[in-house]
């Protein structure tokens, strides 16, 4: 594994609004740019108070338009959301405008509440129709596109790198079947993290678009100078994944010293086995955790991902990620 990258959800503080989370996040994409990583990708959620990348093409753009070298891209586009020709138009537009730069992750679930899902979906549409929909986009980004009666323009004969998204086995098996590479959420829902890993790399077949497989991952981080100051910054992504949890999404507040004064006790365990595929601590705490995730899944590339409430301890905690990962010399790494 020689590249790591950043998954980022543009979150919005209690102290400030989406414009200034927006303005957060290309300060933090220059910022990554700069350190190292190879991709800087950011996740579609809906009707949620504190992530600011509903519009994810949008932001994605502003992002790119920020930077000049690091790849960008979604992690992911909820497929079922959206009709693909609009997805390929949209992704063609920004390759386009970045050539080279940019990349098209696809989940199936819908990001969001069944509420706001109904509302998204605005005929009905079902995430059973997923494998087809992927299929569908990628003909729109091929160079024969130009002969069907329906074009992506831009987006024909483009190519973009495609990526499948997933937290089960059902993506691992996708991605495995199409070629192409997958990305598995371990950063939210590591339960069916080893079962994904076997069945794509087992099942892979190779496809013009990738001849082997490729399997990223992604890891939550919070570093910082002690490990007690990382515990006390995760503590606000602890609240956050909890209330989510209870119904009750909001900003991503200040961290706290005790987090079960602030939601109920019987939330943090369930946030804490969410979260758990991740490292937290001062540096050499980090490499070490770090470190035993590499060597435990051989992942290909590793994505690390953090929520924190101050923008410049974020940007330290990426900094230091940065630094170990690219120290790191182990056969994992080789």
């Amino acid at each position: 594994m020689q590249k790591f990258s950043l998954l980022d959800l543009a979150p919005v503080t209690e102290d400030e609004t989406p414009a200034q989370a927006l303005a957060h996040a290309a300060d933090l994409a220059r910022h990554a740019e700069a350190l190292g990583y190879h991709r800087y990708w950011l996740a579609e959620h809906h009707n949620m108070p504190g992530i600011a990348s509903a519009a994810t093409a949008v932001v994605i753009g502003h992002v790119a338009q920020a930077t000049s070298t690091i790849r960008v891209g979604a992690g992911g586009i909820m497929l079922p959301n959206h009709a693909p020709l609009i997805v390929a138009e949209q992704f063609g537009t920004l390759d386009a405008l970045h050539p080279g730069r940019i990349d098209l992750g696809l989940g199936r679930a819908p990001g969001t509440d069944g509420a706001t899902a109904q509302a998204l979906r605005r005929y009905h549409q079902s995430a059973d129709a997923f494998p087809q929909d992927v299929v569908e986009l990628m003909g729109y980004l091929d160079d024969d596109a130009g002969q069907g009666p329906v074009r992506a323009v831009p987006g024909m004969g483009s190519h973009l790198p495609v990526w499948i998204l997933g937290s089960s086995t059902f993506g691992a098996q996708l991605a495995a079947y199409l070629g192409l590479p997958y990305a598995f959420a371990s950063h939210f829902a590591p339960q069916m993290l080893e079962a994904a890993i076997q069945a794509y790399r087992e099942g892979f077949r190779p496809s013009e678009r990738l001849e082997k497989p490729y399997f990223m991952m992604a890891a939550g981080l919070h570093a910082a100078d002690t490990d007690e100051e990382a515990r006390y910054y995760r503590s606000s992504q602890i609240l956050s994944f909890a209330r989510l949890r209870t119904g009750t999404p909001g900003r991503l507040s200040r961290p706290v010293e005790n987090v079960a004064d602030h939601v109920p006790a019987s939330a943090i365990p369930g946030a804490e086995a969410a979260l758990s595929v991740s490292a937290t601590g001062s540096r050499d705490t980090v490499r070490r955790q770090l470190r035993e995730i590499i060597e435990r899944y051989r992942p290909d590339e590793l994505m690390l991902t953090g929520m924190m409430f101050d923008p410049e301890a974020r940007k330290r905690s990426f900094e230091i990620g940065a630094e170990v990962l690219s120290d790191m010399k182990t056969p994992a790494m080789a």
